[in-house]
């Protein structure tokens, strides 16, 4: 057994690894001792929290020690020296909730959840009063008050949330920013030690729900600061866990009767936060809240109000809540997921619409997205009453600042027009520019996602939409001819402002665009510009390329030739193809190249395999080309190319072909087989 001193040596060690490793040999060495022992262990940790010239490392690691002692005490028979240490010890903790040190108060509220494990809600009982009086004071702080002590382990950060009960803050001024991103002097800290009292107290906490209380929690949740506003979820989340805990059908808090409806709103408050931490504090919160009702007919009460929220946010952009949500979406409708759209289509159109003018432009992609759902997968009798005000709405975000909502809307778009041709032939018209600008638009998802939604609009509408269609097509190819040797990749773009980094290299070093300007995070919060000016009507956007259009054609034609009834009307096409391709004068011909070999296996499924053979000498160049070029994306797309070409047209057909055709190309692609099995 480890020595005493060689535990306290640990414990009250400067480095944090050390001290939870004390911590960790003393649970051990509690396990094995007398009681005596455990009185003087008491008595040390006493001494050094006790003694005003100890260090705050040392006070961290007592406290660590003291939840120790109290973890360990659970089961046991009080004496008074016991008593004694329980007593001074919360009486210290309640002290250390106002300390200087962060960790210290997070230590603190951490041993007063402890002694609410061990002795129950009288510990609560006699805390509440200055704990949720601490609260209260520190909700405001002045903005002035520079010389603040307190440590923070939020960082800095913005926020900007939804509004139900709060506004909704677009000023950059000084004032907001510090607000949005400051620590909270010990806010957070003392909300952490509510949430460690409620987890302790279990369910025996549910007495002291009441609407004071939640009146206040509900502060924390509409608070200015996003961090206090997530660990208020936390809380929440803690609350629902024992005010649903009816282990004999006794009362419980947050039933439809009760505080049900009231949760539930602020869940959906939450489930729309502008930001990731808040979305994923509440989402954690709305699961538990849900699956506590084992009545499913109780459970879908709350439905209208949280499913839209929930099934948004399967789509959101930050890998936890969208993992999160889809996990929670799958154990709380189950295999009803269409139903319970089709059920509340109301709801769920109208936050999608909402959540499209979202400042976050993740937000307004994932509505996007949600917006297509609605179209390829829900009961067409259901959604075909909104469809005109679904298009309207994609139709804003068809010229949204942010290039992945461009791209959602224009997919989503696509899908609409495939499941609602008739309703859609209204806006037809404003949607081919748009289909045909993002076609050529410099980022090639956005180029391919056009594609897609233009062959969409052809399987609508047949040859006359393929009519439309075509003359972009044959332009589009032919305009490479146009392309210049060297493109300057700033020096056509509107010298104005612009937004996204759009012209970053070019105004990197332009001092007065850096200086007292609003400050984002990751562009989360960064707002959506006005119809009369930045890059929602496209003025700031840079300029589309001849070879960029081309490629999107390239794209377009592997679309349409999936379309059994244009494969003849492709077939013409198809030698476009290769003329384009054979234009290398400009730097980025490889990345067209690219996008051709992981076309043409698409090209030859689509046609067949019998008039693919007949176009297949025209690409041969093209692929050996790229496969022997130093960029290495053409290069594997063209080896994967040949690789498909093989299985579907037959190894021994193509190997025939390529070597009548060049028997040196045969040699490099055997030596491609070796190195790329």
């Amino acid at each position: 057994m480890e020595k005493l001193e060689d535990i306290y040596e640990l414990l009250f060690c400067a480095k944090k690894l050390d001290r939870d490793q004390g911590m960790n040999h003393l649970k051990k060495y509690l396990n094995d001792t007398s009681m005596e022992t455990i009185h003087s262990v008491q008595k040390m940790l006493l001494d050094v929290l006790n003694n005003p010239e100890s260090g705050w490392e040392s006070k961290h690691g007592a406290l660590l020690g003291a939840k120790a002692v109290i973890i360990h005490l659970k089961g046991h028979v009080f004496d008074d020296t016991v008593l004694t240490f329980l007593t001074v010890i919360h009486k210290l903790c309640l002290d250390f909730l106002t300390d200087n040190e962060v960790r210290i108060r997070l230590a603190a509220g951490e041993v007063l959840g402890s002694l609410c494990e061990l002795r129950g809600p009288q510990i609560y009982s006699e805390s509440k009063d200055y704990l949720i009086q601490l609260i209260k004071d520190n909700m405001e702080r002045d903005v002035m008050d520079t010389s603040d002590v307190f440590t923070s382990d939020a960082e800095s950060d913005s926020s900007d949330s939804p509004k139900q009960q709060r506004v909704r803050r677009l000023s950059s001024d000084a004032a907001q920013i510090f607000h949005d991103t400051a620590g909270w002097k010990c806010l957070e800290t003392s909300m952490k030690c509510l949430q460690f009292m409620v987890d302790g107290c279990g369910e025996n906490f549910k007495p002291f729900i009441t609407n004071e209380f939640l009146e206040l929690l509900f502060k924390t949740l509409s608070h200015t600061n996003r961090f206090v506003r997530e660990t208020g979820y936390y809380v929440l989340g803690s609350l629902v866990n024992c005010g649903t805990s009816c282990k004999d059908n006794s009362y419980n808090a947050f039933a439809v009767e009760n505080f049900g409806h009231q949760i539930s709103a602020q869940l959906g408050v939450g489930l729309s936060d502008n930001w990731s931490q808040v979305r994923l504090a509440s989402s954690e919160c709305a699961r538990k809240f849900l699956l506590s009702f084992e009545n499913e007919d109780e459970r879908e009460v709350f439905f209208p109000q949280l499913l839209p929220k929930m099934c948004l946010n399967r789509y959101y952009i930050a890998d936890g809540v969208r993992i999160y949500s889809q996990e929670s979406w799958r154990r709380i409708v189950k295999e009803n997921g269409r139903m319970f759209v089709k059920k509340y289509i109301n709801n769920f159109v109208q936050h999608y619409i909402s959540q499209t003018k979202a400042d976050n432009h993740a937000v307004r992609e994932a509505a996007c997205a949600c917006i297509a759902e609605l179209a390829s997968k829900v009961d067409q009798e259901a959604t075909k009453h909104h469809v005109a005000q679904l298009l309207q709405t994609l139709l804003d975000c068809f010229c949204d600042d942010s290039w992945p909502v461009r791209d959602a809307a224009c997919l989503a778009c696509g899908n609409f027009v495939l499941c609602f041709p008739n309703e859609s032939k209204v806006v037809l018209e404003k949607l081919y520019p748009l289909f045909f600008t993002n076609l050529k638009d410099g980022i090639p998802s956005v180029r391919q996602g056009a594609a897609g939604a233009l062959a969409n609009v052809v399987k609508a509408y047949g040859l006359e939409a393929y009519l439309t269609v075509k003359p972009q097509i044959i332009a589009g190819l032919k305009g490479i001819k146009d392309q210049p040797s060297e493109s300057e990749k700033y020096g056509r773009l509107d010298k104005g402002p612009a937004t996204f980094g759009v012209v970053k290299k070019l105004r990197d070093n332009d001092m007065e665009l850096h200086t007292n300007q609003q400050m984002y995070s990751c562009g989360s919060l960064a707002p959506k510009m006005g119809r009369g000016g930045g890059c929602s009507d496209h003025k700031f956007k840079k300029p589309s390329e001849p070879w960029e259009l081309a490629d999107g054609c390239v794209h377009l034609v592997a679309e349409l030739s999936q379309i059994n009834e244009l494969t003849s009307q492709i077939c013409e096409i198809i030698p476009l193809l290769h003329e384009a391709a054979n234009y290398r004068h400009y730097t980025h011909h490889v990345c067209l190249l690219e996008s051709l070999c992981k076309q043409l296996p698409n090209l030859c499924k689509g046609i067949g395999k019998q008039r693919f053979k007949q176009n297949l000498e025209l690409f041969l160049d093209d692929i050996f080309y790229s496969l022997t070029c130093e960029n290495i994306l053409a290069s594997s797309a063209a080896s994967q190319c040949l690789t498909l070409l093989s299985n579907m047209l037959g190894p021994n057909i193509l190997r025939a072909r390529i070597e009548n055709f060049n028997p040196r190309y045969l040699e490099l692609m055997e030596k491609d087989m070796i190195i790329n099995p």
